[in-house]
């Protein structure tokens, strides 16, 4: 009696996790680079998380030593979307967005494995909880519920074909809200 698809199977799809770091030289970055890296060694062990990809405007040692210890893959970007850049270097089909300092709260490897195998085609872009951006931020989020969204930001789940044909996508991608969290170290 079979009561469930097997686990083996439910890891089918994979996706890559982009993390953008803006300025690498700031005292605390490398650390908050290394709290996001962290959470994601989960979703490696989960088989969730393919591959990492860590973007920066600058060359630092610090983030090549972190990127080589990880097996991440650094990208340079000067300007333009990071997740557009680093969604170049990326793997999957699916890209996780985030910046330096995100934690992904308990329970977001199930939510992201349900959304990436069960998004239809069509879907645009699946988006994780943030903590609250003042009510200008809730009102952007609302707004982009109804019309969709312009751009990829920290806490979206995109497929890498569209943040790979530009910086803004044309036309808006729906958002699907994702119950799974993200909190700031």
């Amino acid at each position: 009696m079979v009561y469930g698809r097997a686990k083996s199977s439910m890891r089918a799809l994979m996706l890559s996790a982009v993390t953008f770091l803006a300025d690498p030289a700031d005292p605390d970055a490398i650390d908050r680079l290394a709290d996001t890296l962290s959470v994601l060694v989960s979703g490696v062990a989960g088989g969730l998380v393919s591959d990492a990809v860590i973007v920066t405007g600058t060359e630092s040692e610090a983030v090549a030593t972190i990127a080589d210890a990880t097996g991440a893959t650094v990208v340079l970007h000067r300007s333009g979307s990071p997740y557009a850049a680093g969604a170049a270097a990326a793997r999957r089909d699916w890209v996780l967005c985030l910046e330096a300092g995100d934690v992904l709260a308990e329970g977001w490897i199930r939510t992201l494995d349900r959304f990436v195998g069960t998004a239809r085609p069509e879907a645009g872009l699946g988006r994780l909880h943030r903590p609250a951006a003042g009510w200008v931020g809730h009102l952007v989020g609302r707004a982009e519920a109804l019309v969709g969204a312009r751009r990829a930001r920290a806490g979206d789940v995109v497929r890498r074909e569209a943040l790979r044909a530009g910086t803004v996508f044309v036309p808006r991608l729906p958002v699907r809200p994702l119950i799974a969290r993200i909190d700031r170290a």
